[in-house]
């Protein structure tokens, strides 16, 4: 026997199934055209094949499970996925034995690598071959004129500005800009030459009782001899006045030690002396390159055996929860010093990583909205996908090169993150855990065109609003899915979770999913129980509107000329009968 290892770059190997029973998802596509004569197929016939889903290979394999003894079974590779057909539980990161003779084991290895890295091997990824349809189009979800005027701008302070139409400004911002109304177009043309990629600070969100913002960018341009730029000083100025702020707080995430690091290869941050009407606050927050290790130790204690012995001890050790901790704490302090009036900037270094953690957790805190299920979507689509976070580069999709140093779970650590917050708020939040799941594992799966890419103008280029589905569309196409039954809608409440190491919890139900003692506590009771009683009570209502329309019948010929104004319809007497169980 000889053993052939797959595993997918999920973080912890614990993306959910993408389809039916024990699927896989490889990450990829393109068209079968591998050797496939010398290995008979059998159809998929309990499998629901997704549109443009095509059947590769398949070949009788030995699974070897790190639960349970050796499997028996069948393996079959489409351009999608890897399906183990076998009687046993889920799993993830497969190791199998194939038979010697004929060499077989070769061909089906080099298969699955090409189909889980395509783009490595000169093909499309998935989402370009699916034909999947929906009645909801995703694309539709995110409208960025239509957000900043939920926000309440433009306005007297703020404007909109369309200089980055044809991403000539900035090829990794969008193409709408929101800039204090006393900038020019000229101020942020010299602006973006002080900025890191040209990043220049432009509004997250306004608020619209005290109208302080949050403004995202890049770190300045200071370099080892402390270069200076006056229009930079001014803009920021801008910012300051346009609510009456007396002092612009600067958020950097990084720690200080870092942030003058980067003064070495032509960065930096603003200095006291040049930015005199700001202070400067250094957040803490590690590079992608500390939470990718982090990550990798925090798989190491979960997989294939949960740690036991030394299970606290193990889980500091990774001290993943501790970086949830510090992105927490500095979303944390935005949101307060925006909550008292005064407008902040933050910043790492280029501005797509650690500052999109911030701007949306901050946003998250202060704004319901985006705390429903559609405010979500939109916020995913604004402060992550719109404003360049490189998913593309941080996750690797279709990318054979595992090493390479972009790759970094920042987009995983932020719904971590969010789901800390849903624990400490369970009444808070619209959407459920399933939600945020589902938001992972379509992360990593290149099912659907949402994550793909590194920016908007690379999406653009690439025509996937066109070629692709958003998974909006499959979500929205049935949301009861990922509704959280115990919601109540708090329009002005701010959130302020606990960032400390006693109120935060490893995210179980995710990270180690796969385990077959876990997947079995992954229902709570109260919430199923909750769920039966909003169906049971949904019955309940439906059954007295059609007693209450059926008794109203008879007498309706004697009330065409005649209005009743004291009488309750059935809608309206139905309403008073609404009480939560």
């Amino acid at each position: 026997m000889s053993l052939v290892e797959v595993e997918e770059a999920n973080p912890v190997m614990a993306s959910a199934p993408i389809a039916p029973y024990n699927s896989s998802p490889l990450g990829n596509s393109s068209s079968p055209n591998a050797s496939r004569e010398s290995l008979k197929m059998e159809p998929l016939a309990d499998v629901a094949m997704l549109p443009g889903e095509e059947r590769v290979i398949d070949k009788d394999i030995i699974y070897i499970c790190p639960f349970n003894a050796a499997v028996k079974g069948k393996v079959f590779i489409t351009n999608y996925r890897l399906y183990f057909k076998n009687t046993d539980s889920d799993m993830r990161n497969l190791r199998f034995a194939l038979k010697q003779e004929g060499h077989s084991r070769r061909d089906i290895f080099e298969i699955i690598f090409k189909y889980a890295f395509p783009l490595s091997h000169g093909m499309q990824l998935f989402a370009f071959l699916s034909q999947e349809k929906y009645e909801e189009n995703g694309w539709n979800v995110y409208e960025a004129m239509e957000e900043y005027r939920r926000q309440g701008v433009p306005n007297s302070e703020w404007r909109v500005t369309f200089i980055n139409k044809n991403y000539e400004l900035c090829d990794t911002y969008p193409t709408i800009l929101v800039v204090p109304y006393k900038a020019t177009d000229e101020d942020l043309k010299r602006v973006a030459t002080f900025r890191s990629r040209c990043r220049i600070p432009v509004l997250s969100w306004f608020h619209k009782e005290n109208h302080a913002v949050i403004m995202r960018c890049s770190q300045p341009l200071v370099g080892m001899s402390g270069k200076r730029n006056k229009d930079d000083e001014r803009y920021l100025d801008l910012i300051r006045e346009a609510n009456g702020t007396t002092k612009l707080t600067i958020y950097d995430a990084r720690p200080n030690v870092n942030a003058v690091a980067n003064k070495a290869t032509g960065g930096g941050y603003e200095g006291d002396d040049a930015y005199q009407n700001a202070e400067l606050v250094f957040l803490d927050i590690h590079n992608i390159h500390v939470m990718r290790e982090s990550l990798k130790k925090l798989k190491d204690i979960v997989y294939p055996n949960v740690e036991e012995s030394h299970w606290l001890s193990s889980l500091e050790s990774t001290h993943w929860l501790e970086h949830i901790k510090l992105v927490l704490s500095g979303a944390i302090q935005v949101a307060d010093k925006v909550s008292s009036g005064s407008s902040v900037v933050v910043h790492c270094s280029d501005g797509w990583d650690r500052t999109a953690q911030l701007t949306s957790l901050a946003m998250l805190m202060l704004d319901s909205y985006y705390r429903t299920l559609r405010g979500f979507q939109v916020l995913l689509e604004k402060e992550w996908i719109g404003f360049g976070h490189k998913f593309a580069s941080r996750i690797g999709h279709g990318d054979k090169n595992h090493a390479d140093q972009d790759r970094s779970p920042i987009f995983v650590q932020f719904i971590d993150c969010v789901w800390q917050m849903t624990k400490q708020f369970p009444t808070a939040f619209e959407f459920n855990e399933r939600l945020l799941v589902v938001i992972l594992d379509h992360l990593y799966s290149c099912r659907f065109g949402t994550f793909l890419y590194n920016c908007e103008s690379a999406r653009e280029s690439n025509n996937v609003r066109a070629k692709t589905v958003s998974l909006w569309s499959s979500v929205n196409s049935d949301t009861s899915l990922y509704i959280n039954p115990f919601y109540t809608p708090e329009s002005s409440r701010v959130l302020y979770p606990v960032a400390s190491m006693r109120h935060l919890e490893l995210w179980v139900t995710y990270y180690i999913r796969w385990n077959p003692r876990i997947q079995h506590q992954q229902q709570s009771p109260v919430e199923q129980r909750y769920k039966e009683l909003l169906v049971l009570r949904d019955q309940y209502l439906k059954k007295l509107e059609e007693l209450q329309l059926s008794d109203s019948a008879p007498s309706s010929t004697h009330l065409t000329n005649s209005s009743t104004p004291n009488a309750a319809t059935p809608n309206q007497r139905i309403t008073h009968l609404q009480t939560p169980f």
